[in-house]
Formats: C-alpha cells, structure tokens, sequence
C-alpha cells in the first residue's frame, strides 16, 4: 500500500474536480456526499497504508513515492514526492478520518445554502492541500500545500461574504498568514545554501550527521518558527485564528481542531534534529511562546459569550500547550496532544454547531441554558468533549495534557506553573460554557436581550441553519426568538449532524489510550514515531519530573477539579459573583490595537514607503534611463547619413590630431 500513498491526496482532488465540472447539476446533498465519500476512500487508503507501515521493522518505516522531477534548475532539483513515515501517516489518519466526519457533518449543517456545492468544492480542495502539507518529502512540496490551506481557509473563513465581518475575517486569515509563509521561504532559501537541498531526509541528516553549522540550524529553526506561528496562531501572529468564526461552523472544526493549525506543530516535529542542534535559546523561545499564548488566550476565554469564540481561543491555547511541548523536547506529547485535541475539539466545534442549528442560529450563551432535556445527544456528547479538554480521567486530553506539562517540569519548573495555571483556566472557562449552555435556566424564553451573538444580533449568524429549521421538528418546553423575531422551539440536529458527534465523543473517551504512562508497554505512539523524532526527543528519565511522575499526575487531577469546581460555584450555584473584566472579553485589546496602529500610524508608515518606493527608489531608475535616453536621442543626431558632413567631421578631426601632436606634444 505504500506504493500508491499518491492516492490520499489524489482522491480529495478527484472530489474538486468532480464538484468543479458536475457540482450545480448534483446539488444539495449529492455533492455534498461525494465530498464525503471522497475524503472517506482517502482515510481508507491511509489505513491501508498504516497496515503497511506497522508490518514492517521500525527502521524500515519510511517509504518516498516520487510523480515527477519538479524543479530541474542547475543544482536545484526538486522532486514532487510523497513521504509516507509514521508521522506523515498518522497526520493522514486524523486528517481524513475526522476530514470525513466533518464532511458528513456539513452535508446536514449546509442543507439549504445556495452554494451547497461550492461549500463542498473547497472543502475537498482544503483536505487536499492539507494532505499536501503533511505528505511533502521536502520544504516545497510542503510549502504547496501551506499556501493552498491559507488560500482554502481565505475561500472558507468569507464563504458568506455577503457580511462586512466574514470578508474582513476572511482577509485577516490571509494576510497574518503571508506573515509566516516569509518565515518558511527563508528557511527553504537558507536550507539549500546550506545543505544543496531542501529535502527532509538531507536536511535532517546534515544536521544529525554534524554537516550543518549550529549557526545555519539556529536560522533555519527560527525561520520556521515564524512560519509556525502564523499557521499555528501563536502570539503575535495569533489575532486572525478568533474571527475564523466567521465561517460556517464545520469550517471552524476544521480549521481549528484536525488540519490548518497544526500545521506548525508538524512542521517542527518535522525538522527536529534541526532543533535539536540549534542555539538552545531556539527552544527556549518555542516553549516561552508557546506557554504565553496559552495562558494569555486562556485569560481571554473566561471572558467570552459566542460559544464559538470560547472555543476559538480555546485551540489557540491548546495549540500553545503543543508548542510548549516542541520547546521541551516532547514531541511525541506534541502529537499525542494534536491527536487527542483533533477529537475533542472537533466534537466541541461540532457540537456548538448542533447547538446554534437548534437554537436557530443564536451563538450569544447569554440566550441559552437548560438545553439538556431539548437536545439531549447533543449536551451528553458535548459534556464529554468539556470532561476531555477540562483534563478529567480517563478522558483523551487528561493523559496528553499531562505528558505535556512532565516535560515541561524537567525543562523549567516556572513553565510548568504557567501551564498548570492555564489547565485551571481551561477547565473553569469549559465548565462555564457547559453551565451557561446546557443547565441553569432557558434564558432563551426571556425575549428582553435585545443583543445577539457577539453583542451585535444577527450579524454573525450562521444563514444555512435557516434552511433546515424545520427539519428536525421542535420539542416542548419553550421558545426561543431569532434574529428576526420570530419563535422558534429549541429542538435536536438532525442524525447526519448526530452521528459524527458520537463518534467522536468516544474517540475523546478512549483516546487517551495511544499514550498512558503506567509502563513503557503502553506507549504506543512514542514507539510509533520513534524513528522520526528519536533524535530531537528529550530524555527525562533520570530528572525529578520523570521520578515522580505521580505526584505531577495527582497535581493535574487537583487543578482540574479546582478550576470545575470554582466555575460551578459562580455560574450553578451562584455562590460568588462572576468576574469578567471588558479587557478580557475586548482580548487585551490587542486586536483593536493592532488595528488602530494599521489604520493610523501604519497605514501613513505604510504611505510613506510606497512614496519613497515611487518617487526615490523608481524615480532614480527612472532618471537614469531618461538621461541615457537623451544622451541616446542628442548622440543619434551625429548619424545623418549626409556622406559630406562625415567627411567634414574626419577632416576636422585629423586637424585637432595635428594640432595635439604639433603644438601641444611639440612633435615635429
């Protein structure tokens, strides 16, 4: 099966271009399920493919399919080429598999929307370009599918352009993103003067042989870092990832939870011997930034009403958590944490969309509670979810979670404190998002609100729940208004929507189990990976940390509980007053900031370059050929082709030779 790993990719582009030609005489939903069962046979195919992987010695886990010579230029030779290792694998594995139930999901979730099958069309064009990305055998291959996710998440993040915020969003997503791709094209361009090529294998093979500089491997890192903070969302390349909302919510859940942001996290799990090798400050950077974001995302969370946006900061944090395992040397926790988190969070993502199709399209959790007994598959799946990233055993995220912050304790016990601090906030801003959604009381039978999701009613709401309103029927027990005043009953999403929840409640149930730390029996992901990331792995076995692993464990049961404990206090039982400040809920005002000083001080900064750039930098190459063109046009004059005036002038020149050589040079 490792022969035709080409087929992954190829099958999400068959389902493009089969949208592309027949997409508006399928319609809705045969598109939408072509869709699906194409990014479905491709999971098949990486399980096949896994098959093989695991038949065969550790070592010999590494299979490189070429196409074709891609980039044929002088010393330049790059292949279009696939890598199937353990890694690239088990990305495919979380990629397609929840690729396919996010698929599903939307067939249901867009029913009705005008553009059914375009919706579909990019879906399938952004699992390819994903599939890209993490199939790549070297930095170009790779960088293809990076560009194609952004350009896909532009088309998705604005797919109802119609609204002023989704265009914005949808160009914020781009433009932050340019911001990194410069990251990763430096690094190419260093990696190949260096090393003569930008390949995987012989990247990380000078750097583990000792062939490339520590100096050359610093660069490259932090070159890479920039590009992986601006896929991965991580300060200050973090502000685009929050009004990805603005999409469609199965867009959101993939987005956020199983492909573009963990790109980053893949590629420095990629080029870990890179890492391995450069200026230790690089890693101390990757884990400082990483914890930040976290906790400072974490902070933003408390504060937030739109049950998308909590779990929009929500992945930024958890994405922080993965990168403060790349700066410790954990990487296997890194991907052990993408995977759980890839469960969790698109079944939380999934699960607000459930909720806002029965809530008719409100997104504001001021207007909800008691949910529960309306949607009852919905709550218990997404109570599972919250139980998981909360980090309460035996659920998926406590164990990866906990991997995370053991590596973090042997690298710098102040780390540590940070990530234990931002557990503590993730389960308390979970706990109240469960609490304001699914108990308490129905707020939304009181119609006094007269503010909608994110403060501004019906500005952010999803148009395609309108359309299947009335598919799943309502239940009793109230009504609840909708942006247009109409009432509507509260009810349960339809099973097409219901059943990729299921699924993945139980994947972030049993999840977990790819990686417990009872015995070395039980790790089956780091054996796994163990042929990619065995050099870059930090070995702890021998610290404080690894020695009494139990106690971290006991630790990071305690935090969870404080932090449910504490959110219930304040939002069931209403025992102490709920504390969140506006900076928290306006984001530290960093976004607002960054876009004041665009459109003020930038924005003149940005006038004065491009003046400069037309009136000094153009204007002196301008001037030049303006002066040769003149000096050109008075020469040309001399040509007249009047054979007289060429004689004269030979003739005054032989007089001017005579006169230099006789009266000046005294030459008789």
């Amino acid at each position: 099966m490792v022969d035709v790993v080409w087929l992954i990719p190829a099958l999400p582009l068959a389902g493009f271009l089969l949208i592309l030609l027949f997409g508006r005489k399928l319609g809705d939903p045969k598109a939408g399920y072509l869709a699906t069962a194409m990014i479905g046979a491709a999971f098949v195919v990486t399980v096949g493919v896994f098959a093989d992987l695991m038949s065969m010695d550790a070592e010999e886990r590494r299979h490189v399919s070429t196409l074709f010579r891609w980039v044929p230029v002088g010393d330049l030779q790059i292949d279009l080429a696939f890598l199937a290792d353990p890694l690239s694998i088990t990305m495919c594995l979380f990629v397609t598999g929840i690729g396919t139930l996010i698929h599903l999901y939307a067939v249901g979730y867009m029913h009705g929307d005008e553009r059914f099958s375009k919706f579909f069309l990019y879906l399938n064009l952004f699992a390819l370009s994903m599939l890209v990305l993490v199939l790549g055998e070297n930095l170009l291959v790779t960088f293809l599918g990076w560009e194609g996710v952004g350009t896909c998440s532009y088309f998705l993040i604005s797919f109802w352009h119609e609204r002023e915020s989704a265009a914005t969003a949808g160009k914020k997503a781009f433009v932050t993103n340019r911001v990194g791709d410069w990251g990763v094209m430096m690094a190419m361009f260093l990696a190949f003067q260096a090393v003569g090529t930008i390949s995987y294998g012989g990247l990380n093979a000078a750097a583990e042989s000792g062939a490339l500089s520590q100096t050359t491997a610093t660069a490259i890192a932090a070159m890479l870092f920039v590009g992986a903070c601006g896929k991965s969302a991580q300060l200050p390349l973090y502000l685009w990832l929050p009004d990805a909302m603005e999409g469609p919510t199965p867009v959101s859940a993939l987005i956020h939870a199983a492909t573009m942001v963990t790109a980053g996290v893949f590629l420095m799990t990629r080029v870990n011997p890179v890492i391995a090798v450069s200026a230790e400050w690089v890693t101390w950077l990757i884990a400082i930034v990483g914890a930040a974001t976290a906790l400072f995302a974490a902070t933003i969370a408390v504060a937030q009403h739109d049950i998308k946006k909590v779990l929009a900061y929500s992945t930024v944090s958890q994405l922080g958590y993965m990168f403060l395992a790349v700066g410790s040397g954990a990487y296997v926790a890194a991907i052990f944490h993408m995977v759980t988190h890839a469960f969790f969070k698109a079944l939380l993502f999934l699960g607000s969309g459930s909720v806002i199709h029965g809530m008719h399209h409100e997104q504001d959790m001021r207007r909800m509670g008691a949910l529960r007994k309306l949607m009852p598959i919905t709550a218990v799946t997404f109570i599972i979810g919250w139980l998981a990233i909360a980090g309460v055993p035996p659920f998926a995220g406590f164990w990866s979670k906990d991997e995370i912050l053991l590596y973090t304790y042997a690298k710098s016990p102040v780390l540590y404190v940070v990530g234990l601090v931002t557990a503590l906030l993730t389960a308390y801003y979970m706990t109240r998002q469960v609490i304001l959604v699914f108990f308490g009381e129905a707020r939304w039978k009181d119609q006094a609100h007269a503010h909608g999701a994110h403060g501004d009613l019906g500005t952010h709401a999803d148009p395609a729940t309108d359309a299947h309103e009335s598919e799943a029927g309502g239940t009793d027990g109230g009504q609840a208004a909708d942006d247009h005043g109409e009432v509507h009953t509260p009810h349960e999403s339809p099973w097409v929507m219901l059943f990729p929840l299921v699924v993945l409640a139980g994947l972030s149930i049993v999840g977990g189990a790819l990686q417990l730390p009872f015995s070395s029996d039980l790790h089956f992901l780091e054996k796994w990976l163990e042929p990619v990331i065995e050099f870059g792995e930090a070995d702890i076995h021998h610290t404080w940390a690894y020695e009494n692993k139990y106690v971290l464990l006991g630790v990071a049961v305690v935090i969870a509980a404080i932090g449910i404990a504490a959110s219930v206090m304040v939002y069931a039982k209403k025992k102490v007053k709920a504390v969140e400040p506006t900076i928290l809920e306006q984001a530290w005002y960093y976004d607002k900031g960054v876009s004041a000083f665009m459109g003020g001080p930038g924005r003149k900064g940005f006038d004065a370059i491009a003046w400069f750039d037309a009136k000094v930098v153009d204007g002196a190459v301008n001037g030049v050929a303006r002066l040769v063109n003149g000096t050109a046009g008075q020469v040309r004059k001399t040509q007249s082709g009047n054979v007289r005036q060429y004689a004269a002038g030979l003739g005054v020149g032989i007089v001017l030779l005579l006169v230099w050589f006789v009266v000046i040079r005294g030459i008789l």
